[in-house]
């Protein structure tokens, strides 16, 4: 069981960083994020006034893609974190980050959990695209390179990408979503955005602690799906 925190009566402070980090991350957003990320939001229905109840939350993720979502006291590691995505669960830390660290927190903190991925798992593609990666990398010897490789997927997909909507880049990983100064390097005309390719990703290093060096953009939504297949066939020859 996880300890679950009543996060609408949280600390003072902790409201304040939402509130802050809510209304510059919506404004940052417009016209840049992902329709499934919009949709989802609006279900949600997500305020600046109060940081949500998990609780609250987890049942509305359940009643529309069947997961839930897991408080956790702090992140950890890929292992234990994608045992709970093949078990349809995905964890949300429930700390905030401090306000020295709004434009870019180096790991999950509550805001990146419950507004960058929240609203993304309403979606039933990337539910079932993060199911099928939990399940193929509890498959995987522990050490291997092909872990090292599916982390690097869910890295660049559920926590750095984009995809081409009406002919121009959006925003639907969870990193993007909720840091500002991520946003701003990755718009820049400068920053890389090469077009997603499932073996040129699945080979790119990971790094968490700075801001990325390219973004993969997938040419359309379903692609993300699409791709499963083709990394199942790759995991069975490696």
């Amino acid at each position: 069981m996880f300890n679950q925190r009543h996060l609408s009566a949280a600390p003072n402070q902790d409201q304040l960083v939402w509130k802050i980090l809510f209304d510059r991350q919506t404004a940052l957003l417009h016209r840049r994020a992902a329709p499934a990320f919009s949709q989802g939001l609006a279900r949600l229905g997500l305020r600046r006034e109060f940081i949500p109840d998990i609780g609250e939350l987890s049942a509305t993720v359940r009643e529309h893609t069947g997961w839930q979502l897991a408080p956790v006291g702090r992140p950890f590691e890929p292992a234990a974190f994608f045992a709970l995505l093949a078990e349809r669960k995905f964890p949300i830390v429930t700390r905030i980050r401090a306000m020295h660290s709004f434009d870019f927190s180096p790991e999950p903190d509550l805001f990146h959990d419950l507004f960058g991925h929240v609203p993304m798992l309403l979606d039933e593609g990337l539910t079932d695209f993060l199911h099928h990666l939990g399940q193929a990398y509890q498959m995987q010897p522990a050490g291997s390179v092909a872990r090292e490789q599916l982390w690097a997927l869910y890295f660049f997909t559920a926590e750095f990408g984009l995809v081409q909507h009406e002919g121009q880049p959006r925003l639907y990983g969870a990193g993007l979503l909720s840091s500002a100064g991520e946003i701003h390097h990755c718009v820049n005309e400068h920053t890389p955005r090469p077009a997603f390719d499932l073996a040129t990703v699945l080979r790119t290093p990971v790094t968490g602690t700075r801001y990325q060096n390219q973004y993969f953009m997938l040419p359309a939504w379903e692609q993300l799906t699409d791709c499963v297949a083709e990394l199942a066939g790759m995991l069975a020859v490696a």
